[in-house]
């Protein structure tokens, strides 16, 4: 791709760009939990996906303001979906892990955001699934560039 500017594939990028929205907005609406928002879910999954981290750490993997995400923390540790422990090198930090329930909760999410994708893939043809599971690793490694 580095050979080819956006122009020569803007349609391409405009049909990808539009349908990993679309799709990506739908699965927000397979939630477990509503009372958690969007941004808390993303908070959690990063826990889970990357492990224990400083808030600061977290607002910049989830592109946040520091503040904002002390005040998501705060309402996950309030619902009892995270826990703070003190920092082992530094005692004015807080390291933030995710409760057991919080892992639960993920996991059911999962389970049901799975299901309703795999509820959709039935109405692809045997090509069409193949090329999406071709897929699937690229789009994974697009999802973590940049």
């Amino acid at each position: 791709m580095s050979d080819l500017s956006y122009g020569d594939d803007a349609a391409a990028v405009n049909s990808l760009r539009s349908a990993v929205m679309r799709l990506g907005r739908r699965l927000k609406h397979q939630r477990v939990d509503e009372s958690l928002s969007p941004t808390e879910m993303s908070v959690l999954g990063t826990l889970a996906r990357c492990g224990s981290a400083t808030p600061g750490e977290l607002a910049r993997k989830e592109y946040v303001q520091p503040p904002s995400m002390t005040r998501i923390v705060a309402l996950l540790e309030a619902k009892g979906l995270v826990q703070l422990e003190p920092h082992p090198d530094d005692r004015r930090q807080k390291v933030v892990s995710q409760t057991e329930q919080a892992e639960a909760m993920l996991e059911e999410s999962r389970r049901k955001r799975n299901a309703w994708l795999a509820t959709l893939a039935e109405g692809l043809d045997d090509e069409e699934w193949a090329k999406l599971r071709a897929a699937a690793p690229v789009l994974e490694k697009l999802a973590h560039l940049a």
